[in-house]
């Protein structure tokens, strides 16, 4: 059984300071605690012939100072401090691969739903994490459940944002798939048509076209924006349209993306069958290509790529 995530050796960074996992801790009364109002990011890294490397750090962190923004918080740490910190993170804990969690929370100077008397905190931790939907998902498919519950509206909380408020949702989704016998679920947007995952952006393959819902609720994701990008250079069309969830179940194919479920197909929703009922091939194309660009096996994409130093000099 693998220990809790507070058991740990190595040091996590919280507030410009480098703490042992163990003593790495807050108040009872913390504010994001209590009401949610923070800010998150999730960030892969690699093992690489040339050592650990981190996928497309720069717009994570961008990322993460918009979402900030967006929520009107202020980050006491600039934009390449967050990012050194989290190549720093993976050399101090010797990783060489891993999952890298920075979170933007407010404090326990104040509580009430005005969070401004609250200081703004920020921490960056890794850990080992290999496949979020399981190794066996990740080359036959997964069977999902479309949810009860309906994804965020616009309007309601800002989607743009990667808010630690906004995954309550989330994990009403996925408890209630787990607890019907599936691996994952989807949402459907307020109008009824196909949003993401609950922690992924949905693809769906259409002969050489693949399609994926717009941004309206759905999160922007880095590694939807992977596989558009990738999709250009491999001769595949790409519409950013919505569509109903029955048109998953008459897809060629189907895939979830995110920085956990990297690119995981889908073989089933609703007890429907998928394609052929396995990952399909356009599919299995997608995965290589992206694993090949993550280790750093692809010199064209290098770019995409921030190598950490030797563990040699960690401290």
């Amino acid at each position: 059984m693998d220990k809790p995530m507070w058991d740990k050796d190595g040091q996590i960074w919280m507030d410009g300071s480098w703490v042992p996992w163990r003593e790495a801790k807050i108040h009872v009364l913390t504010h994001t605690l209590h009401y949610g109002f923070g800010v998150f990011e999730g960030i892969r890294c690699y093992s690489t012939d040339k050592g650990p490397a981190i996928f497309r750090l720069p717009e994570h962190i961008d990322r993460l100072f918009k979402s900030a923004h967006i929520l009107g918080m202020t980050i006491p740490h600039t934009v390449r401090e967050m990012t050194e910190v989290s190549v720093e993170v993976i050399r101090r804990n010797q990783l060489d691969s891993g999952y890298i969690r920075p979170l933007v929370y407010f404090g326990a100077e104040s509580m009430g739903l005005n969070p401004r008397p609250c200081l703004v905190h920020a921490m960056v931790a890794a850990w080992r994490w290999g496949a979020y939907l399981g190794e066996e998902g990740m080359e036959k498919g997964i069977r999902v459940k479309t949810s009860s519950y309906t994804r965020h509206h616009p309007n309601i909380v800002m989607t743009r944002a990667k808010a630690v408020g906004n995954y309550p949702n989330s994990i009403l989704a996925k408890s209630e798939a787990l607890a019907s016998g599936f691996d994952e679920a989807l949402l459907l947007d307020p109008e009824g048509y196909v949003s993401e995952g609950t922690g992924e952006n949905i693809f769906i393959v259409q002969g050489e076209t693949l399609k994926t819902p717009p941004l309206d609720s759905a999160l922007n994701g880095i590694t939807r924006n992977t596989v558009i990008s990738l999709a250009a250079t491999m001769g595949l069309r790409v519409l950013e349209q919505r569509f109903p969830r029955d048109e998953i179940m008459i897809a060629d194919e189907a895939f979830f993306t995110g920085t956990a479920a990297e690119i995981t197909p889908i073989r089933e929703l609703d007890g429907r069958r998928i394609g052929a009922g396995s990952r399909g091939e356009i599919t299995r194309k997608i995965q290589e290509r992206f694993f090949a660009i993550a280790r750093g096996t692809v010199p064209e994409y290098a770019h995409w790529l921030t190598p950490v130093p030797s563990h040699a000099n960690a401290g």
